[in-house]
């Protein structure tokens, strides 16, 4: 299916996660499952912070963004893929709080909890060793010109507990009536 339409998709690597330098807090995965084939992997932290910053000329459309995250470190045996949840916690004990604002002064804001037991809306799986996208909100872009930037975030800064056992993957920027009509549809996107 062609559209002519602009999805974009932006990288954990051109995100800016704190804590990401240090070994014992994060590291780089190499995956398949990953759309830029590298996933950040939480090992354990309290402060848990990720940001990003798009600029660009979007064509006039309303766009949905969303994060792409994976509770559980999983690997392949035997040529089959094993999720493994002894060291995910952290994500059931108080909410996650996604945002987004962009340059014409929209904004979105969103609170949840990453690990609950219910099953994820789009996919229809339970969120736990699966990957999900997590809807932060929409914009809409009047004209392409000027560029419009959109800044993103996923916090969960409550230092009373720790969090481990994540992968941040990439966030999506794709036309809203795309993602309601076919939510299983791949499509082409500008990468960064």
């Amino acid at each position: 299916m062609v559209t002519g339409r602009v999805c974009v998709s932006i990288s954990a690597k051109a995100m800016s996660i704190t804590g990401i330098e240090d070994r014992r807090y994060w590291n780089w995965i190499p995956t398949e499952e990953s759309r830029f084939n590298i996933a950040a992997y939480l090992q354990q932290i309290w402060w848990f912070e990720v940001d990003g910053l798009v600029e660009f000329p979007f064509p006039a459309d309303i766009y949905t963004l969303s994060f792409r995250i994976h509770l559980g470190k999983f690997s392949k045996r035997l040529g089959r893929r094993v999720c493994n949840f002894e060291h995910t916690h952290g994500w059931d004990i108080k909410p996650v709080r996604f945002a987004l604002s962009t340059s014409s002064g929209q904004k979105a804001c969103v609170e949840c909890l990453v690990d609950d037991c219910t099953k994820d809306k789009i996919t229809g799986n339970h969120k736990r060793g699966y990957w999900i996208e997590y809807k932060v909100g929409e914009f809409i872009v009047s004209a392409s010109d000027p560029a419009t930037e959109v800044r993103f975030s996923m916090k969960q800064i409550d230092c009373t507990h720790s969090k481990d056992g994540i992968y941040v993957d990439s966030v999506s920027i794709i036309p809203s009536n795309l993602k309601k009509s076919n939510p299983k549809n791949m499509l082409r996107s500008l990468r960064f």
